[in-house]
């Protein structure tokens, strides 16, 4: 039997890490019975349409109330979605003892802080970008990044002002949180960060798989 395995799924796509390989494949198109045979497979799953089924081998993590001096701030700490509870577990491992802000964008974008103590003080949900632009029926939901200031028809202007909007929402939530903490250090995850990050205006640290990490990290010290 081989060594653990750690799988993050989100609602878009589920990421996976096996002997210091890395795995990505659309929600949907993972299947748990093809994956390699371990003893442990560590699971963190936010997505509302995939199902896992009971087995021995797999743990289905939770957030908890505590992890070392991490202490989320969520009454039901269950409540708290896997996947940003662990995001934090990572960036708090990266500089324990450190105020910390966790930006994770995906198809849901959240922004987390925590103080130098470890108490979660809570975050924001808002949606993505291209969960916005499936909002209206009669808006094109495109792949197409814009940047420019006007547009000269209505699905390019659809298309800037979604991403103007997921833009200034990101930044101005992390200025507003800095003006109070401005200490905090800035760790950025999720797979939308390339469509925005050349218009981030604070500095940050990017960790492509912050949940995937703190997944490891929680099994390894919690399990």
């Amino acid at each position: 039997m081989s060594s653990s395995i750690y799988i993050d799924i989100g609602n878009s796509n589920a990421k996976w890490r096996h002997e210091g390989k890395y795995f990505e494949v659309p929600t949907n198109k993972l299947n748990l019975e093809d994956l390699p045979d371990s003893s442990k497979i560590w699971v963190s799953n936010v997505s509302s349409s995939f199902v896992i089924k009971k087995k021995s081998n797999i743990s289905l993590v939770e957030s908890q109330k505590i992890y070392k001096s991490l202490i989320n701030s969520y009454e039901e700490p269950s409540m708290l979605g896997s996947d940003r509870w662990l995001a934090m577990i990572a960036s708090y491992e990266t500089d324990p003892g450190k105020d910390f802000i966790v930006v994770d964008i995906g198809t849901a974008i959240t922004i987390d802080l925590v103080v130098s103590s470890g108490m979660h003080q809570g975050g924001v949900i808002f949606p993505g970008l291209f969960k916005v632009r499936e909002t209206f029926a009669n808006f094109l939901a495109s792949k197409e990044i814009n940047n420019c200031e006007v547009a000269q028809s209505t699905n390019s202007a659809w298309s800037v002002g979604t991403f103007d909007l997921i833009v200034n929402g990101v930044n101005q939530k992390v200025h507003e949180i800095k003006q109070k903490i401005p200490d905090a250090k800035i760790f950025i995850t999720g797979g939308g960060y390339k469509e925005i990050k050349k218009f981030i205006d604070f500095p940050h640290d990017y960790h492509k798989n912050l949940v995937l990490d703190g997944l490891e990290l929680f099994a390894n010290n919690m399990g």
